[in-house]
């Protein structure tokens, strides 16, 4: 469609390209360490073959193209049972609940405010940059810190419950985005603390679980 209309195409590509990781953090020019056949694989190597076929249409056919590399992100509108850290949490400390941690809670992840992402794709679309760009949140924090930090903002009394891991095979332990590059080409960054994001998104959770 793109080559018909001669249109500008850009590819909401993903952290999961560099699989679970052994360069920390993760830059652009990472190819990654990803199991072509594990559990997870369709997903990895879904991306990584969107991108490549992005790349050969803007390099055979010369399609305007554009490839963001979205890390963690949150915020209003999320679904409350799609299974991440961010609802799961909400859900549990707006309940009252202790939130539940799966292992010792070293996991780690960047956690990106919605509005600083979309800033960060939108500047994108207007450059003139063709390979990849990461856009996500460089500051890493621990699952347990997350956790502290969420129960802190709500008033959440009910404190933290451990349960045994449940790590799916090649899920990734560290997540944290090298934003060196968006930083150069597009003069971007995440504006928006965790902390005032999360007071952001928790409204429109306390709006959801009164509605059920």
């Amino acid at each position: 469609m793109a080559r018909a209309n001669q249109a500008r195409f850009l590819l909401a590509s993903t952290s999961e390209i560099y699989g679970d990781p052994l360069e920390h953090p993760q830059r652009e020019s990472y190819w990654g360490h990803v199991d072509p056949n594990g559990k997870r694989s369709v997903y990895d190597e879904a991306k990584r073959f969107a991108e490549a076929l992005t790349m050969a249409y803007h390099r055979f056919h010369g399609i305007d193209t554009r490839i963001v590399r979205i890390f963690n992100t949150y915020g209003p509108r999320m679904h409350l049972e799609d299974g991440r850290v961010v609802p799961n949490f909400l859900k549990q400390a707006l309940n009252r609940e202790p939130l539940t941690i799966y292992g010792d809670g070293s996991q780690t992840r960047s956690f990106c405010y919605v509005d600083d992402l979309i800033e960060g794709i939108y500047r994108l679309l207007l450059s003139d940059e063709h390979d990849p760009v990461n856009i996500g949140n460089p500051t890493e924090t621990t699952i347990l810190e997350f956790a502290h930090a969420i129960n802190q903002l709500t008033g959440n009394p009910a404190g933290i419950i451990y349960q045994p891991e449940q790590r799916t095979e090649s899920d990734p332990q560290r997540r944290q985005p090298d934003i060196t590059r968006a930083r150069q080409i597009l003069s971007w960054e995440p504006r928006i603390s965790m902390e005032e994001g999360i007071l952001r998104t928790i409204p429109y959770f306390e709006q959801v679980l009164a509605a059920l």
